[in-house]
């Protein structure tokens, strides 16, 4: 996988660059696979904005990703394409199983066309494979990671990232997440070997606002720029210094810096070491 730049033929194109899809197959579109996605410009079911700097996009049809695979335990399945996923930043294969049903999967870094994997609790450590924790080895790299048995993968799905097995404990395993922290997961839960595609993804400059916009994002303007009344940064001549102690959201309340995690939380401990380093 490289990365593609273009000549500077504009001043966006200068500094623009994008990932080189010409190693992905052409997708056609899997009625059963796939859905229209409804957008709501971050609104809620009132029609406030909810959510600001939402809009507008380029219409996306929606991908169903099978993130459990359980009802297909030691049934074996051949990967027909890796292809594009205009819904997340990693690459996406489509599986055809033995039994002729197809499913889309998140494609792990060096997955192939015609590639076998399986989904099972004892499978061969391969890459690709679904495999209960407690049956990986310590030190073999992990993607689609199950929080609880049972629910489906919810951590390290983005583009490039991957866990490590670092021990098995007990009825625990523990796993170095991408963050750098290591924490505590049921050795029932499932995951997949190996790193997620797309390692490139992070590398690519959007190079011009018009490419942003497509992606259905609306510009941002800083709350210095704004008049008094519509942010606490706002108003004074031209653009003013926000004091160190005093930066606050739209609506007044601290923000940069500030914590908002609750102090205790039910999964506290199953983090054995937190991402953030306490300072000495």
């Amino acid at each position: 996988m490289a990365i593609k730049k273009y000549k500077p033929t504009t001043p966006g194109r200068r500094a623009m660059s994008v990932i080189d899809y010409s190693h992905l197959n052409k997708a056609e579109r899997r009625k059963k696979l796939t859905k229209v996605i409804k957008k709501n410009a971050g609104r809620n079911n009132q029609g406030r904005v909810t959510v600001r700097h939402r809009g507008g996009g380029v219409k996306r049809l929606y991908r169903t990703i099978d993130f459990k695979r359980f009802d297909k335990i030691d049934v074996p399945a051949r990967v027909e394409k890796i292809e594009y996923d205009p819904n997340r930043t990693a690459f996406i294969a489509l599986l055809l199983y033995e039994d002729g049903e197809r499913r889309y999967i998140l494609a792990p870094e060096g997955l192939k066309v015609s590639d076998k994997v399986i989904c099972s609790k004892k499978a061969k450590i391969k890459l690709g494979n679904r495999v209960q924790i407690g049956h990986i080895p310590v030190g073999f790299n992990v993607h689609d990671v199950e929080i609880q048995p049972g629910k489906g993968a919810q951590m390290i799905r983005s583009a490039g990232s991957y866990g490590q097995i670092s021990s098995q404990d007990g009825k625990l395993a523990q796993i170095t997440l991408p963050s750098g922290s290591v924490r505590y997961i049921a050795k029932e839960c499932y995951a997949t070997i190996g790193q997620v595609s797309n390692l490139d993804h992070s590398n690519i400059t959007i190079g011009k606002a018009g490419r942003k916009r497509k992606m259905g994002w609306r510009p941002q303007v800083l709350g210095k720029s704004m008049n008094a009344t519509d942010h606490p940064h706002g108003g004074g001549e031209g653009h003013t210094a926000i004091s160190p102690k005093m930066p606050k959201t739209p609506w007044g309340m601290p923000a940069l810096g500030v914590k908002t995690r609750r102090r205790k939380r039910y999964s506290d401990y199953l983090i054995i070491k937190s991402r953030r380093k306490k300072k000495k």
